[in-house]
């Protein structure tokens, strides 16, 4: 089906522009024209006083719409948790396993797996976040199941997780060079974070070739006058990037509008969302604008990625086109791939509708 959809402003991902329609073909994005020379035999939607963004994408969350993966671990859990990206319009996400037994994480990757080769819809791949963390630095994660890994532990791993894992993240100074070169070397994002990493250690790891950081501020050795720490690293080093969780509570949105001077199209947002549980070793309870452990420790976000939105334009202060892209294109930049975060000719049709006034999600358009 032919489809021409009219907004105020486009936002590619490489540029923005007015006065123009998105034209799709069977799912595919045909053309982008000045809405004057459109072709026939289209199917005109019109949206005034909106615009048009790529789809988002979250390289961290653990659940949605009441099932936690980890607890579940079954398809219905990642298709509940699809479900919730969507209503944020978010159209891929990371499904994350925080530090857990090893049994969790292969039958994680496990249904994972299943899910991505049946056809089903949304899910990147799997982010492991620990087990080979810092306890100092745990946050909500089980202290219990926090090791320094061996070889051949990882090994076995990668091995049975070949094309499902995507993402670690790891504390540089829990392992040895070698192991951190084996992640890196299958392919795999390693992700710096839960991490009580001296500068000196932290900017050892990006040299070797670490891309990214998990939840800048959150969990990490932070910056000080005499030791600047893994925040340091990570302003210090134009090739790292780093999620941050732009909800005010993880981080003060000050923090955030800091950040973003500073290191630019290196930051991107993730929700970090959970859901809530009263089973399992993960306890999530939802006190109104976050989720705790039933302790009060602070476990995760109730966003989406509509919300992060809407919280970096208007609470932030950052321009709409820079928070569209730390919502989409950035993060595709990490996972290099050229088939994300952008509206581009040839490609899915993937993109969102939103209101200018309100900045509030109209329609997703998702193939």
């Amino acid at each position: 089906m032919k489809q021409a959809f009219f907004a105020d402003q486009i936002y590619t991902g490489n540029e923005v522009g007015k006065e123009l329609v998105l034209l799709t073909d069977n799912g595919i994005v045909t053309g982008i024209l000045p809405a004057g020379s459109m072709p026939s035999g289209y199917a005109i939607e019109k949206f005034p006083g909106c615009f048009i963004t790529p789809a988002f994408i979250d390289l961290q969350l653990y659940g949605g719409n009441g099932k936690l993966f980890s607890h579940s671990l079954d398809t219905e859990a990642l298709e509940a948790t699809h479900a919730y990206c969507v209503t944020g319009g978010c159209s891929h996400f990371m499904i994350t396993l925080a530090t857990n037994s090893n049994e969790t994480f292969l039958k994680g990757i496990e249904v994972a797996g299943e899910y991505i080769s049946s056809g089903k819809k949304g899910l990147l791949g799997v982010h492991l976040e620990g087990p080979w963390i810092n306890p100092i630095k745990r946050g909500a994660h089980v202290e219990a199941f926090i090791k320094k890994p061996s070889l051949d532990e990882v090994e076995k791993l990668l091995d049975k997780g070949r094309g499902i894992i995507k993402m670690i993240t790891l504390a540089p100074e829990q392992c040895d060079d070698e192991i951190i070169d084996l992640i890196m070397d299958h392919g795999v994002i390693v992700s710096a974070g839960h991490s009580n990493a001296t500068y000196a250690r932290a900017r050892q790891a990006f040299q070797m070739g670490v891309p990214a950081a998990t939840h800048l501020f959150n969990a990490m050795s932070p910056l000080q006058g005499r030791e600047p720490g893994m925040v340091g690293a990570i302003y210090d080093d134009p090739n790292v990037m780093a999620s941050i969780i732009c909800d005010g509570v993880h981080v003060d949105f000050a923090s955030v509008r800091i950040s973003r001077k500073i290191m630019g199209e290196r930051l991107f947002f993730i929700t970090d969302a959970v859901t809530a549980i009263s089973e399992g070793y993960y306890k999530h309870v939802f006190t109104g604008d976050r989720y705790t452990l039933p302790d009060g420790t602070l476990s995760g976000s109730c966003m989406t990625m509509m919300t992060t939105l809407k919280n970096a334009v208007e609470k932030v202060g950052i321009p709409l086109e820079e928070s569209i892209k730390m919502c989409s294109t950035y993060p595709a930049g990490l996972l290099k791939d050229p088939f994300l975060g952008k509206i581009q000719v040839g490609q899915a049709a993937d993109f969102n509708i939103i209101s200018n006034k309100s900045l509030e999600l109209v329609l997703s358009v998702f193939n």
